[in-house]
This record gives C-alpha cells, sequence and structure tokens, in this order.
C-alpha cells in the first residue's frame, strides 16, 4: 500500500522512553493538565516570542512557526505556545542553545533519535520551543495539521471535545496527557494524507487495541 511521505505509524513512547529524554526534573510542583476556551491573546503571545527568537538567533533561523492548538483561533488548548524552530543542525547546541537560554528559555528534552528533536520552555509567556533540522518531516506534519484544523470546522471541535474529556482525566504530565489523545490525532492525520492532492495514501489504521479512552 502507498503510504504519505509524512506517514509515520502508530506510536506512543513509554513513561521510561519520557523520563531517558527529560534533560531537566521538573522545577515546579506537579499540576494537572489545563485546556482552557480559545484566548485572542495567544497570537500575541506568539508574537512576543518569536521576536525574542528572531532577536536571539537572527539568521540562524531557516523558518519559525506558530503550531499546536494556540495557533487554531476558536480551538481549545493547553494555554502554552507551541512554536517550531528549524536551525541549521539542532545536534550542534553550540551554535544556537547559548543564545536561547540567555533569552530564558531552558532545555527539557533532547531526542536525539527522533529528528535531532530537542524542546525547550520559555515563560512570559509560556512556551514550548520545538527545534529541528532542515530535513526534519515532524514540522512539516505540524503545519499540515494546523492547517487542516484551521479550515475544517467539524474536525476542530471533535478535537476540542477530545482534549476536554483526556483533560479531565488528570494527568499531571503533558506528555502523557498527549499519549492519551494521541490516537484522535493519528485518525486526523490519516483524513489529511488521504485528501492531499499531491500525494496518493492508502489508510493505514491504528491498531484495534488503541482506543480512545
Amino acid at each position: 500500500m502507498p503510504t504519505h511521505p509524512l506517514w509515520n505509524r502508530f506510536e506512543i513512547p513509554s513513561e521510561a522512553e519520557i523520563r531517558a529524554a527529560r534533560v531537566h526534573a521538573r522545577a515546579a510542583a506537579p499540576a494537572p493538565v489545563e485546556v482552557v476556551p480559545p484566548d485572542p491573546a495567544w497570537a500575541g503571545w506568539y508574537a512576543t516570542v518569536r521576536d525574542r527568537i528572531v532577536d536571539a538567533l537572527g539568521v540562524r533561523v531557516i523558518a519559525l512557526e506558530h503550531v499546536g492548538s494556540t495557533a487554531v483561533p476558536g480551538l481549545w488548548a493547553k494555554p502554552v505556545i507551541d512554536i517550531d524552530l528549524t536551525v541549521a543542525s539542532p545536534a550542534a547546541e553550540h551554535d544556537w542553545l547559548p543564545d536561547l537560554e540567555r533569552v530564558g528559555f531552558q532545555l527539557r528534552v533532547r531526542e536525539p533519535d527522533w529528528e535531532e528533536h530537542r524542546m525547550l520552555r520559555g515563560h512570559q509567556p509560556p512556551t514550548n520551543l520545538h527545534v529541528f533540522g532542515p530535513g526534519a518531516r515532524e514540522p512539516r506534519r505540524h503545519v499540515m495539521f494546523r492547517d487542516w484544523l484551521l479550515t475544517h470546522g467539524q474536525d476542530r471541535e471533535r478535537y476540542a471535545a477530545v482534549k476536554r474529556r483526556v483533560a479531565a482525566h488528570g494527568f499531571e504530565d503533558a506528555m502523557l496527557y498527549n499519549n492519551a489523545k494521541a490516537w484522535v490525532v493519528y485518525d486526523m492525520y490519516e483524513k489529511i494524507f488521504v485528501a492531499d492532492p499531491q500525494h496518493s495514501h492508502d489508510p493505514q489504521p491504528r491498531p484495534a487495541q488503541q482506543t480512545e479512552r
């Protein structure tokens, strides 16, 4: 069966894998993951962080995208801005990390085996900054997902409902919250890939045991 170039198998990280990827333990006391109604201020939050990153890195910024639920007006979300930053080499941390640390970001996750992904945490406003290299597929997937939700209201409402339902379980770790809603994200990607006029794609369903909580 043909698969879309950006297709990934349905896999979720184990708690051991999550712990292994973390660089710093959480400094704050655990608190339940919160999903809140859409806030028009989120676009301004992104603009503030975008300018901070560009001022810190200059021409080393290859691409910068506001992704995740706060990038979709009308969508419920955790009140945290998700940004994908593309640099020449995420593994060459000395080339970009010190300048981001100087403007308040802290490296939290290092995943060399997943497209050299790094994740930094920022504050004022709260931010998850995901760092990838130019050849990474994940930032392209994120943009497709964002753009689909911007233009498909029914899927946007379905995703919001699942997020609220999963958050009600009281997860204190955002990665475990993400695992619990991964099934709907995967199913949405399957719709997006099937609808992509530039690539053929036969649906690749999730394993039967992986269902909604």
